[in-house]
């Protein structure tokens, strides 16, 4: 067993070493910020162990745009230091931090107004393409009417008057925080999921670690630590009610919805960025889809299950429509998800206004916390939360290490790439599935095969997900951490919004294939099924209701997967 994996063997490893080390920090929170900071923290020599109620990235981080971006937006808001700051973490991404993970997409920006939008946007365009120093990705390129009809011929003729493609880059977000843990785990971090911080331990007046309890089982033990970092993101606020400390900031949630339909429906070479009335609607590429998105409400319900409702789906549709020469209906959708936007709360009451910059605070002495920001900076925040913690460590810590840090599977992916061929003879597979394997594990892909040893059915399409193989679900359960089906129809793979389906016609076969890495008896395997199933349900009944509040309603009606979570949740 290597340090880096997730697997049971692990989990009852690290259970033991969280009750009988003492750690320079205890990070709360496996999203990106939490992952991003255990690892920040592991590479300068601290010891560190990383919790979290739910699973890696079940919250924000895997309901994001899926875009390592600079924000265009930001650059017209003139929030200069926080696009520069964007665009170098993009760049670091795609050249040598997680080049398998992170991907240049070009988006067409239509233009619409004669004489004057052109060159307000080239210069908006050409900040954007030297800012960062970006060497990784094409310049923008204009086009007039015809050569962006050309590009996007899924355009209506009188929805521009010409364009200009500038590129971006993309990620699959709960991947690529799966994979930032698992490199904190590899470097000594302790990374336990489904492990809920219940109380804050004190010593006089200063926070001396936290007692956790593990929702799988109902054991409680204690962490003893010398600082103790809240990267929780919407759940700050609760987590600073449960530490007795009052907090420097507040976080608003903000939620954002996004559909996903066929790729067919919209016939393009590139995704689209288009203006609305409040902010930006993208369509980006994903895989064999287009992911449509964003809403930006205000959130005062379910923190851990925000839902969308028709309204918020209906927006996204009226809004691309107003540009598409053939319409996308409900009938096109195959998946919905929505996410929260921990945002600094600020004084105005429109979330699209508050600010995208994060805030670090030691609440009080031993407790540090961090929010707001956006995803692509979550190397930058992490780096700030364990510099803010150093305070309350002993000896001098070194300074952040990570932008020379390549995540797991990044060290030797070009050369794999260049030998997807022969791997794919070698295993019996069609080069373009190594290829996909490649750009989901990248160098681990020798790992992910390794599962399928003497078990070359493994090898073959899960049954109702042919985009994935059997052998993912079982390396999910084995290497990356997944304890419940949710874990790996939702996050490891994205199923739960690739296919209409949404998981539920392969969960059956899923569950099989945990069950036998993780020792699941026939009644649990029933039971994590029907527990899913109950989820999706949940979640498109949630989808036809015209209000947040009804919506909300159905979404909880659903069972918890993890049954012993309680609320506030850390």
């Amino acid at each position: 067993m290597t340090e880096a994996e997730l697997g049971p063997a692990a989990r009852e490893e690290s259970w033991r070493r969280l009750t009988e080390e003492t750690f320079d920090l205890v990070v709360i929170g496996g999203g990106v910020v939490g992952a991003g900071t255990a690892l920040d923290a592991a590479t300068r020599g601290l010891r560190v162990a990383l919790v979290e109620a739910r699973d890696l990235a079940s919250g924000t981080s895997s309901r994001s745009s899926k875009l390592f971006h600079g924000g265009l937006r930001y650059l017209e808001q003139l929030e200069l230091g926080l696009v520069r700051e964007a665009l170098r973490e993009r760049e670091l991404m795609l050249t040598t931090l997680a080049p398998h993970l992170v991907k240049p997409v070009s988006f067409l920006y239509p233009l619409t107004h004669r004489v004057w939008e052109r060159p307000y946007t080239a210069a908006g365009l050409f900040l954007y393409d030297t800012m960062g120093g970006a060497r990784s990705v094409p310049g923008q390129k204009h086009l007039t009417r015809a050569g962006a009809l050309r590009m996007v011929p899924a355009l209506k003729r009188n929805a521009l008057i010409g364009g200009i493609r500038y590129y971006d880059a993309q990620s699959d977000d709960a991947r690529h925080t799966m994979t930032v843990a698992r490199t904190a785990a590899h470097y000594g971090a302790v990374v336990r999921t489904s492990t809920q911080v219940v109380r804050f331990l004190r010593e006089a007046d200063r926070v001396s670690g936290v007692r956790v309890r593990d929702v799988e089982d109902g054991r409680e033990a204690d962490i003893q630590a010398n600082a103790v970092i809240n990267c929780t993101g919407v759940w700050t606020d609760e987590l600073q009610r449960l530490s007795g400390s009052r907090g420097r900031f507040r976080v608003r949630a903000s939620k954002g919805v996004h559909i996903v339909v066929p790729r067919d429906r919209i016939v393009s070479e590139s995704g689209l960025i288009l203006r609305t009335e409040k902010s930006v609607l993208f369509v980006i590429p994903w895989r064999n889809h287009w992911i449509v998105g964003t809403t930006d409400t205000d959130w005062n319900l379910d923190l851990a299950h925000p839902a969308a409702t028709k309204h918020d789906i209906d927006y996204i549709l009226t809004h691309v429509n107003e540009v598409l020469a053939t319409p996308l209906t409900h009938e096109d959708i195959e998946g919905v998800y929505a996410g929260l936007r921990p945002l600094l709360a600020g004084e105005s009451e429109e979330t699209s206004k508050l600010s995208r910059e994060h805030a670090v605070a030691r609440v009080s002495p031993g407790l540090v916390a961090i929010a707001g920001g956006k995803y692509t900076t979550y190397r930058v925040m992490a780096a700030d939360a364990v510099d803010a913690a150093v305070v309350d460590l002993p000896g001098r810590p070194q300074p952040s290490i990570t932008e020379k840090v390549p995540l797991l599977g990044a060290d030797g992916y070009h050369a794999l790439v260049n030998q997807a061929d022969h791997l794919a003879a070698q295993h019996g597979l069609h080069p373009y599935r190594v290829r996909h394997l490649l750009d989901r594990y990248g160098s681990l892909v020798h790992e992910v095969l390794g599962c399928a040893e003497g078990r070359p059915e493994l090898l073959r399409p899960l049954e109702s997900a042919p985009d994935y193989l059997a052998v993912e679900a079982v390396y999910a359960a084995s290497h990356e951490g997944a304890l419940h089906l949710e874990d790996v129809l939702a996050r490891r793979t994205r199923i739960s919004i690739e296919y209409p389906h949404r998981g539920v016609d392969c969960a059956p076969q899923v569950a099989m294939l945990m069950g036998q890495v993780l020792g699941w008896s026939d009644e649990t395997i029933e039971h994590e099924v029907e527990v899913y199933t109950a989820r999706v349900a949940a979640e498109r009944d949630s989808q036809t209701e015209p209000s947040d509040e009804a919506a909300d309603a159905r979404r909880a009606s659903a069972p918890e997967a993890r049954a012993r979570l309680t609320e506030p949740v850390g």
